[in-house]
Formats: C-alpha cells, structure tokens, sequence
C-alpha cells in the first residue's frame, strides 16, 4: 500500500471513530499513534489531512485546457437533438464544480479563477447560491474547511438519463478522448440509466434544483405504510346538543351522525402499519375523552371545496418589538403559542377558558385525590390569565409545538436546546441537548410521548420526553434540516432542507425511505394530507409542491406566492390546502383535483416520477393580510382556518 493510499484509509478510520482498525493498521505499518499530535506538530497533521482527505482531485492531466474541455462539452451538448439535450444539459453543473475544484486543488489558482468567471454564469439560477459558496475556495488550503466543497468531495451528483442519451453521451467521449472529463464523470458523478423516452425539459426541471442532484430511483423503491391504524373502540354515547329537551324530558339515545371522515377508518386500512410496529404510549381516559369531543366537534364541520371555500380567523401579534420569531396553535384550537427573538415564549388562551397554573403544595395536600375530577380541583382560579411568558432560552426560539393533551409544550431555540414545559405550572420541566447548533424545527408526535427535533447541524432527532438522549438520528441531508412532521399513523418523519430536497424517514429503524427533489431553494414547511398519503412543501423557492408518497413521486407544483412561503394546513378532509408566507398572503388551493386526476389512473407504478398531474390553475382564492406575515396556519375541527403573524411595521 502506498503511502497516498494508507494516509487515505487512515483518515476515512479516524473520521468514522474507528480507533481500533485505525491502530493496528498503523502497527502494522510501523507508525506512530496520531492521537498525540499538539502543538507544533498541528501544522504538519493538518497539511496531510488535506492532501489525504482531498486526493480525489488529484490530476496530472493538462489541468490548462479545461476551458477548452467544458467549451466542447457545452458546445455537444447544445447540438443534440432536443429529444436527450434536456438530459445532458445536466451534466454541466456537476462537471463545472469538479473541474473547478480540480484546478484549485492543483495549484492552478489563476486558471481557476478564470474558468470559473466565465462558466459559473452559465449555470441554472437555483444553483448560484451554492457558487456564492464556492467562489470563496480559491486555495488547497481553504477546500478543508468548506462545508459545500467537502459535500461535493463525498458524495457523488445523481443524474437521471435515459439509456438512448447515455448512449449518446459515450459516443461523444470515445471520439474525443477526454481522459480528464471521463474521469470526473467516474468518480463524482452516479449517471443512473432508465430504459424508456427521454424526458423533455418540463419533467427535467421538475425534478432538478437539489444539492446533490435528484434521487436514485432505488431510493424510492421501499414500500411505505401510510396508511392510518383502525381507530380504538370508545363506547361513549355522544349526544346531540341541537335536539331534544331538558332534564328528564331528554332522550337518552340519539341516533349519531354520520361523518365520512370520521368513520372510514372503521376497517382495517391495508396500507396501515401494525398496531405493535411502534411502542405506542397507552390510551388513557383522558385521551378517549379527547378523541370523543373531536369525533363530536366533526358531526359539526363544515365541508369545503371548490364551491365553499374557508372563513379565516387571523390573529396578529401588534406591539411584538422584540421580534416573533415562531408560532404554534394546538391540536383543539384552544392555545397560541409564540417564541420571540429576545428567547421568551408566551403562551395564549384562544377560547373563553383562562389559564390557569396549579395549586400551591400545602393546598394540594388537602385534595381529595380519589375524586374524578382531580385535576380541574388541581387548578388554580385565582392564578387564571389570559397568558403566560415562559423564560428560560437564551437565543431567539424558533419553533413550538403542543402535546397532543395540551399539558405540555416544546421549544426549539438558536441556543442549540429543546425545552419542555409543563403547562400546569408553566414552568421548564426538561432541556435537552444533543444538537451542537440552532435547531430549527420541532414537533410533538401525534400521540404523544415522542418528538422530532431538527437543526443546524444536518441531522434530526427523535426523542421520547423521558430521555436525556435521542432515540433514533435521521442522518442524510447535506445542509440545514430546515423543517420536520410527524406522519399522522407516528411510523414516518418528514423532513425539508436547505439541500432543496425532502426526505421521508421510517421511525421503525431509522432508514430514509423516500428522497423527493423538484424545489429550487430551502424548503421551510412540510404538512401531511389527513389520509397520510400525500405531502406538500414549501420554502423560499416560493412554489408548494405536491408529493405523492406511496410512490415518491411529485404530483403538482402551485405557483403564486410572490415571497417564501412558511406555512401549509390541509383541510379536515384533505381536499383543500392552505398557504401563507411573507407575502402577508394567505392562498387555498384546490389539491382535491389532483387527488382525482390520480384516482383515474389505471396503472400509478407506470407512471413516472417527474410525471406533473396535468391539472391547470388550482387556486381558488387569494386572501391579503393588512400588514402582517402569515407564519402559522391551522385548520380547526370545525374547518375554520386560524392564521397568526407578527403586524410589520412600515
């Protein structure tokens, strides 16, 4: 083994925490132990960690004729015939960073710059922020401390072709002899080949926009169960408060409404993962009472569609100087919660009912602890407020999330924590650490007990409240995990990134089991349809997407919005979706014509994955705030949608 080679192996052990292997292997080679490397000798270890770590780019080719090389590629490219010039058209940006990357690394500073002057404008307008990124490399040095130039170092661009452009393209290297440029294409590239038509310039660009390119179809091939459990069975009658009389003069039993949405999950869904497949916490009394007054409080909503479209309540935060930075509603509608940029989070009332905190210990005491309506005797009226300030962050928050029962709440904050707080007492109950940088996003799972957080550092989190340490960690992205959701059936975790790429992952074993590309900037929200089967994106490309994730395929992309969008809500239903964003906008569109256009198709696994639902325009209205950034959208039981912002001053 030579020495490039064993410095390469050595490194890749080391940073994998591979002490063991990494120490017999420098027995065996007869060298001393890296582990005491300090002070002077800190220099000479980090100039061989460059060399090892970034001798992939090492060429002794006429590193001087790359222009010339791109310029032949771009100029073939553009003299195809149109049927595979949207296919290798991707091929330019991949290539453009590596030869980039390759003269710099060289010591071909000079022709570097020059290359990169001339061919970076070239390039799609989604991929200019990353060649922000990349123009401050400009030495060997500075490649080992670039986040972007290491990502694109280990991973290799994904490229979907069809095999007549591939073909194509092999054609084009073996006449040319570009030694350099096959090189680039067999190390950092993954070409993978589809028989079939290729594809024109609409399906190609609805895929594209990601960091590493879109995914392998290998990725999407897992089965995902996606359907919801059967509900448990709550025998508690329900009566009906628009009927009958008073007293004794009531009937007992009235004959329930019926509620398709409510009752469909009476049968077994056979896209529905197994009761058992998650450790679930139990159902106690208090949450079948919840799910009674749910079931109740649907017999009263109100369907929407094309025809009928939602009144909207907007709450708007006036007077917020230090800055609203996060807003979370409840499952029930009933709480507000909204973090600020100075780390406070204050908790509102939404109904009649005042907040109330718990009793003092010597009161306590004196509580008949057997009576079965404890907890309301647990609570404080004196103490009731309309809301409460939470203290305890120390950097601005950035998400809140409810528990299901409304007796706690999670903060996420730049302090790189994720708080719990009790809301009997409003006090902080647990903070957990384990993310090394701000955490963006957090979210209660459905039922309860788990939550799944998301931060700067490129991983999500799953955490049970109990634990000090996370449960499972979602690792894939290549920047900023930006946003999560808990699948409604709690087995799956959606998560959106600054990679411009969804990922769906299996809470069972921590798999990703779904790669979705198509966005062309940061994807800031993520929601899931009531049946769980499909999910709608967002971000700063300023487009909803629509995904489809039996198959992992995208279904609409909805344009509109003129700034980010940072907040989507389907309906009770599923048949509408609602947006909001900088804009001050609230939009609803009409995803029901698309769940229709999909219904009518014979054979859903044919059908290819950049495949847009030819469906037309689906908004159906646009709805401006005064002044006011939407930041948070809910669509209560009622189907009544609930927005909330910050009021921006002019």
């Amino acid at each position: 083994m030579d020495q490039q080679t064993l410095a390469a192996v050595l490194q890749f052990l080391k940073n994998n925490k591979l002490k063991d292997a990494e120490a017999a292997l420098r027995r065996e080679a007869k060298l001393p132990d890296g582990s005491g490397d300090s002070g002077g000798s800190s220099r000479v270890a980090t100039s061989g960690e460059v060399s090892s770590v970034l001798s992939a780019y090492e060429s002794e080719g006429d590193l001087a004729r790359y222009c010339e090389y791109y310029s032949s590629l771009s100029s073939f490219i553009e003299s195809s015939l149109d049927a595979h010039k949207h296919e290798l058209g991707c091929l330019l940006y991949p290539v453009f960073i590596h030869m980039y990357l390759q003269l710099v690394y060289n010591r071909h500073e000079k022709e570097a710059q020059k290359f990169f002057n001339r061919f970076s404008v070239e390039q799609e307008d989604w991929h200019q922020e990353d060649l922000r990124t990349l123009s401050t490399v400009k030495t060997r040095e500075q490649m080992e401390v670039n986040d972007l130039m290491d990502t694109f170092r280990s991973s290799k661009f994904v490229l979907r072709m069809s095999r007549d452009s591939y073909q194509s393209l092999r054609r084009y290297l073996k006449q040319n002899e570009h030694r350099e440029l096959l090189s680039i294409l067999q190390d950092h590239l993954f070409i993978d080949v589809f028989d079939g038509v290729p594809r024109n310039r609409e399906q190609v660009q609805a895929t594209s926009g990601a960091m590493m390119g879109e995914a392998r179809r290998d990725a999407n091939k897992v089965k995902v169960l996606y359907g919801l459990p059967k509900e448990p069975d709550i025998n508690v009658p329900l009566d009906d408060d628009d009927e009958g009389g008073d007293g004794e003069d009531k009937p007992k039993k009235k004959k329930q409404k019926k509620d398709l949405l409510l009752n469909k999950n009476k049968k077994a869904d056979p896209n529905a993962p197994p009761p058992s497949r998650i450790p679930l916490p139990e159902l106690k009394d208090a949450d079948k009472l919840e799910k009674v007054l749910s079931w109740k409080e649907g017999l009263k909503r109100v369907p929407l569609g094309r025809e009928n479209l939602p009144s909207i309540c907007f709450y708007t935060l006036a007077n917020a100087y230090q800055n609203v930075s996060a807003v979370g509603i409840s499952e029930d509608s009933s709480l507000l919660a909204a973090g600020f940029e100075d780390s406070n989070v204050r908790v509102w009332s939404l109904s009649p009912q005042r907040l109330r905190t718990m009793r003092g210990a010597s009161e306590l005491d004196q509580l008949d602890k057997e009576a079965d309506d404890i907890v309301e005797r647990m609570m404080d009226e004196k103490t009731a407020a309309d809301s409460w300030l939470l203290h305890g962050h120390t950097g601005p928050v950035y998400s809140t999330s409810f528990s299901p029962d409304r007796e706690q709440l999670l903060t996420s904050s730049e302090d790189g924590t994720v708080r719990l707080w009790s809301l009997h007492t409003y006090s902080n109950l647990v903070v957990y650490k384990g993310h090394n940088y701000p955490v963006w996003d957090v979210q209660f799972s459905p039922t309860g007990y788990y939550f799944v957080s998301a931060g700067h550092d490129r991983v999500a989190r799953l955490w049970g409240t109990d634990q000090f340490q996370p449960i499972r960690m979602f690792v894939g992205h290549y920047s900023d995990v930006t946003c999560v959701q808990y699948h409604p059936n709690s087995n799956y975790v959606a998560t959106g990134s600054s990679d411009r790429t969804v990922r769906l992952w299996d809470v069972l074993n921590g798999n990703c089991v779904r790669v979705m590309t198509g966005h062309k900037a940061a994807v800031h929200t993520l929601a899931w349809s009531p049946d769980g089967r499909y999910l709608a994106s967002a971000g700063v490309d300023k487009n909803v997407l629509l995904w489809d994730i039996a198959y992992g395929r995208l279904l609409a992309e909805m344009k509109g919005h003129t700034d980010p969008v940072y907040s989507l809500c389907f309906s009770r239903e599923g048949s509408l979706l609602a947006s909001g964003g900088i804009d001050n906008t609230v939009k609803v569109w009409d995803v029901q014509k698309v769940f229709e256009e999909i219904a009518g198709s014979d054979d859903l696994t044919s059908l290819d994955r950049a495949s847009l639902v030819e469906v037309g325009s689906l908004l159906l209205g646009s709805f401006p705030t005064k002044a006011t950034p939407v930041l948070k959208l809910h669509f209560s039981h009622r189907n009544l949608l609930l927005g909330c912002g910050r009021y921006q001053h002019n």
